[in-house]
């Protein structure tokens, strides 16, 4: 079971009190900003979504809505990140709805707790329009066998003649940017905090995706880890024995959005 402690987040985000780590400890972090995708455009878009809570008739086991878990600290950090470890163009974080018409201004997409989401047929429609034009999607942040049902039973909605598929380990979003040995599993703090690096069922972690025509990954698919925790809770000196799983959210993060943005 999550231990979200979203009271303290919210009260963190509202009077910006980001605590900073000691020098050293942030080792995940390049001596340089890297240039090599000097010119290319970013923002965290996170999408609010219609999800199964709101009707009332299921009971919520953590504090807010699901499309906002995390927020804003995981969208704030990961941005400071990008800025700090290339030389993306980076936007401040936004909110969108699936039908705001600015969607198709942006090349990557944020879904947190995406077996929540319950999209209308009409949303249904403009995400598979957006992923097959060249969107990305991250979907983040969801664990064991009955939110994977869940999951799945709305991506066969999106593409009914697609399958998900493992992403394999030599595939190139593995060495993108950071050189990564295997995907990792980065605990939400709760379960860190409980002494596993896993919740619901989920022991073990996987990347998976739905290609497009040509093959190109349209959605990263991050089950049974939560790089949304990973981000939020990464500058709290609190919890400093966290900070190994905060480096590997950062850098698979990167490495997904410089593969999005660069295929």
């Amino acid at each position: 079971m999550k231990v979200r402690l979203r009271l303290a987040a919210i009260l963190l985000a509202a009077f910006t009190l980001v605590p900073v780590l000691q020098p050293g400890l942030d080792a995940q972090l390049p001596a340089a900003p890297d240039d090599r995708f000097a010119g290319l455009q970013w923002r965290f878009v996170r999408i609010k979504y219609h999800h199964m809570f709101e009707s009332g008739r299921v009971t919520q086991d953590f504090y807010g809505e699901p499309w906002g878990i995390d927020a804003p600290a995981a969208e704030q950090n990961l941005t400071r990140r990008v800025k700090t470890a290339t030389a993306i163009q980076v936007e401040d974080p936004i909110l969108l709805t699936m039908d705001d018409p600015r969607l198709f201004e942006y090349p990557w997409i944020y879904f947190v707790e995406p077996s929540s989401s319950r999209l209308l047929d009409s949303e249904i429609a403009i995400l598979r329009e957006f992923l097959l034009r060249g969107g990305s999607a991250m979907m983040d942040d969801f664990h064991g066998p009955a939110e994977w049902a869940m999951f799945e039973h709305e991506m066969k909605r999106l593409f009914p003649d697609r399958e998900i598929i493992e992403v394999p380990k030599d595939h190139p979003v593995f060495s993108c940017f950071y050189k990564i040995d295997g995907y990792p599993q980065v605990p939400g703090l709760g379960s860190f905090l409980a002494g596993r690096t896993w919740e619901r069922g989920g022991v073990v972690q996987h990347l998976r995706t739905i290609l497009d025509d040509r093959g190109r990954p349209m959605i990263f698919i991050n089950f049974d880890t939560d790089m949304g925790d990973g981000w939020e809770w990464s500058n709290a000196v609190d919890y400093p024995g966290y900070i190994k799983y905060t480096a590997l959210a950062y850098r698979m993060g990167i490495n997904e959005i410089i593969y999005a943005l660069t295929h």
